[in-house]
């Protein structure tokens, strides 16, 4: 069993939520202090701290102390579960659109 299945959260609870997207896009490609990402939410520092706990749990977020600092960094890779998970259902309906494609353009009673 990987890491981010013995996870504290999965990825898809730990994206469930629309603040937690936008954290993970704000760390894509960067390393932020907390201070930094809390002065760019609505709420309180510790909200956001909260967030981040969950983003970390799941295992899409990495924490480094930097003295007193704690910096946060986008660990992308088990998002790999989701993308893999979507693509089941990406196929899924590409298939039910083709038959329909192929239904409608072979249908004898079909209207031009």
């Amino acid at each position: 069993m990987g890491e981010a299945a013995s996870a504290k959260h999965d990825v898809f609870q730990a994206i469930a939520d629309p603040t937690r997207r936008e954290l993970l896009q704000l760390l894509g490609g960067r390393e932020l202090p907390l201070k930094d990402i809390s002065g760019r939410f609505p709420m309180s520092r510790t909200a956001v701290s909260k967030h981040l706990r969950i983003l970390a749990e799941a295992g899409l977020v990495q924490e480094r102390k930097v003295g007193r600092e704690t910096r946060y960094r986008l660990d992308a890779d088990p998002l790999l579960e989701l993308k893999r998970w979507l693509e089941y259902y990406e196929r899924f309906w590409e298939n039910k659109l083709s038959l329909l494609k192929h239904y409608v353009e072979t249908d004898p009673d079909a209207e031009p």
